[in-house]
């Protein structure tokens, strides 16, 4: 099964090298990782380019927005299934790809645990983001995957369609939420890390950012899930976000098991 892995990227020279290296070191060999650069002005396109291998492709150019690079990286991905990488991300270790790649054989969507990091250098983790399978409603009452973790077959990115551009931050939730709740596709939950997640992202650059967040997943599940002016889901989702500063993480967690 070949996996397609998308970054998109904008003045990311300092952190993308990570997140290739992460992606060479995969163990799984049928792979592919699209890189859709902004037209950055720093050195990431270098940076890029200087890994030279023929798994990696890159494309530079305007873009509107995240959810735009995105949705050409939807548009142009080769492989039986495809996820994201951020320019400032990496994966846990060297068996994500593998694992994502036995669990897409018997499932559509698959998805996994994720570490927040203070930088890549240390690898101290801030938040620990712990998942659990979902079931019929949990969108709306609360819940949902990390994006960074989260992997479709072709056929639910064919059947869920882009990312909808009029979001600004919450479009990852928007799509998940239409391929689980709406999609009726099988899915499965690794109860394992697979990616270490930069702090510092839009929806986690502070409170303003919170709020933003989850004031757009609100107008999403009002749009989708028929929610009224406001629901169960626009407390329980940050309370559940906050929950994961206090994560209580073995010396064991954050390493393959």
């Amino acid at each position: 099964m070949k996996i397609s892995v998308v970054t998109v990227s904008f003045n990311a020279g300092r952190t993308i090298g990570h997140t290739l290296a992460s992606f060479l070191e995969q163990e799984h060999a049928d792979k592919e990782l699209l890189v859709i650069d902004g037209g950055s002005t720093d050195d990431t396109v270098a940076v890029a380019r200087s890994f030279d291998h023929p798994s990696i492709r890159i494309t530079s150019e305007p873009d509107g927005g995240l959810y735009d690079a995105m949705n050409k990286g939807l548009a142009r991905f080769a492989g039986d299934a495809v996820g994201f990488l951020n320019a400032d991300d990496r994966y846990q270790d060297a068996g994500v790809l593998g694992d994502l790649a036995e669990a897409l054989t018997s499932a559509d969507i698959v998805y996994g645990d994720l570490d927040f990091v203070d930088d890549h250098s240390s690898g101290k983790i801030v938040r620990s983001w712990r998942g659990q399978s979902w079931t019929p409603g949990a969108f709306a009452r609360g819940w949902m995957p990390p994006h960074p973790t989260f992997y479709v077959a072709r056929k639910v990115v064919e059947a869920t369609g882009t990312f909808d551009t009029s979001l600004k931050i919450a479009a990852d939730y928007d799509y998940m939420l239409r391929a689980l709740e709406l999609g009726g596709f099988d899915h499965r939950f690794l109860q394992r890390v697979m990616v270490r997640m930069m702090v510092g992202g839009k929806s986690t650059s502070g409170l303003g950012g919170y709020v933003k967040s989850n004031l757009e997943a609100l107008r999403v599940r009002q749009r989708h899930l028929g929610s009224g002016f406001v629901d169960r889901a626009l407390l329980a989702k940050p309370l559940g976000k906050a929950g994961q500063f206090f994560v209580k993480r073995s010396a064991g967690s954050h390493v393959r098991p």
